[in-house]
């Protein structure tokens, strides 16, 4: 258990180094005020990332929060604070960018499975409604070994979107944002690892 916290330690002061990266990104590149952050080079995989990690990102939040109500382990809490503070900042940067970019950003509530996103059921990792209402409709252990599983399977599916963005995007900002989804969230995936098998 003492091994999981200091892995735990690490990842959350990984994702906060993460987080503060992120804000100065917009205002330390010499952008004149009010220019694209995101700069003017992208392509269709950058768009396509930004659309469809602001949803996935939107699903993460809402299994996150979850936790303060129906969690019972402290380090599960601790973890899905965590990915509430690293996935906001991330889906506020993505808006921004598509608004920059011209392009449509997702609006409302997308982290409910298939609702108001045509692609949402193809992306991977993504949890559909009978999921996510049997997380919300267990507590305690049983929710944190439901709420681990699945939050494993969703990181998959994150990273696998991240590599397809660095592999075939052109907006540096996207490519340097889906290296960080990538590290960040693998090192999640080791700490709920740990966390599964210590339940």
């Amino acid at each position: 258990m003492l091994a999981s916290m200091k892995k735990m330690t690490a990842v959350l002061a990984l994702l906060l180094a993460g987080v503060l990266t992120l804000a100065s990104c917009g205002d330390d590149d010499g952008t004149p005020e009010g220019g694209d952050s995101a700069g003017a080079e992208f392509n269709d995989a950058d768009v396509q990332f930004a659309q469809d990690m602001i949803p996935h990102h939107e699903q993460a939040v809402l299994m996150a929060e979850m936790a303060e109500s129906h969690a019972d382990s402290a380090e599960v809490k601790d973890l899905a604070a965590g990915i509430e503070a690293a996935q906001g900042p991330e889906i506020e940067t993505m808006t921004r960018w598509l608004e920059d970019w011209g392009q449509d950003a997702p609006s409302g509530d997308m982290g409910h499975g298939d609702m108001g996103h045509g692609s949402a059921s193809q992306m991977p990792g993504m949890m559909d409604e009978d999921a996510l209402s049997d997380l919300d409709g267990a507590m305690g252990g049983d929710w944190d070994q439901m709420f681990l599983t699945m939050m494993i399977e969703h990181h998959e599916g994150a990273i696998e979107m991240a590599q397809a963005e660095q592999s075939d995007g052109e907006n540096a900002d996207a490519i340097a944002l889906a290296e960080q989804i990538e590290s960040g969230q693998t090192a999640e995936i080791e700490v709920m690892q740990d966390l599964l098998l210590a339940e």
